[in-house]
C-alpha cells in the first residue's frame, strides 16, 4: 500500500511539475538556469574566498598563540632569574657564598631556558648577555673574588626593566 501512494505522489509531482514548465515560454527557462548557473559561480567563488580567509585566520591565530606562548616562557624565566639572583644577593649578605654562587648560576640557566629556541632579536640577545654577566659574576665568587652587591643591583634593576616591556 505504501509503494502505491508513493508512486501516486511521485506521478502527481512530475505532472505538476511538467504542467508548470510546460505553461512558462522556453525564454523564461533558459533564462532561468543562466540566472542560476551565475548564482552558482558566484556562490562557489565566495567559498573559495571564505575558506582563504579561513585560513588566513587559522595561521594568524596560531602565530598570535606561538608568541604569547614564547612571551610567556621568557618572563617566566626572568622572574626565575629575579628570584635566584635575589636569593644569591641574600646568600651573599649572609656570607653563604658557596650556596650564592649556586643561585647565580640557576639564574643564568634560567635565563638560557628562556630564550632557548628563540630567534636571536633585541630582547633575546639582551637576555643572552645577562645570563654571560651572570655566570661570570658566578665564575668570580667560585675564584674567592669577592663581588659587589651593586653589580647584583644593577642586574636586577636590568632584569625589572625587560620584564616591564
Amino acid at each position: 500500500m505504501f509503494k502505491f501512494l508513493l508512486l501516486v505522489t511521485m506521478l502527481a509531482a512530475s505532472f505538476g511539475a511538467g504542467y508548470y514548465f510546460g505553461q512558462r515560454p522556453v525564454g523564461t527557462l533558459q533564462q532561468t538556469v543562466a540566472h542560476l548557473s551565475e548564482r552558482w559561480t558566484v556562490s562557489q567563488k565566495t567559498i573559495a574566498d571564505l575558506q582563504q580567509s579561513i585560513t588566513n585566520l587559522s595561521r594568524n591565530v596560531i602565530d598570535t598563540t606561538v608568541g604569547i606562548e614564547q612571551d610567556l616562557r621568557r618572563r617566566q624565566g626572568l622572574v626565575e632569574a629575579k628570584s635566584r639572583l635575589v636569593q644569591a644577593k641574600i646568600q651573599m649578605l649572609d656570607r653563604n657564598f658557596g650556596e650564592a654562587a649556586k643561585e647565580l648560576g640557576q639564574a643564568g640557566e634560567a635565563l638560557d631556558q628562556a630564550v632557548k629556541g628563540e630567534k636571536p632579536d633585541n630582547a633575546t640577545n639582551a637576555i643572552r648577555d645577562f645570563a654571560v654577566r651572570i655566570k661570570t659574576l658566578r665564575g668570580e665568587m667560585t675564584k674567592g673574588q669577592l663581588i659587589q652587591l651593586k653589580k647584583l643591583d644593577e642586574i636586577q634593576q636590568a632584569l625589572d626593566r625587560l620584564l616591564n616591556k
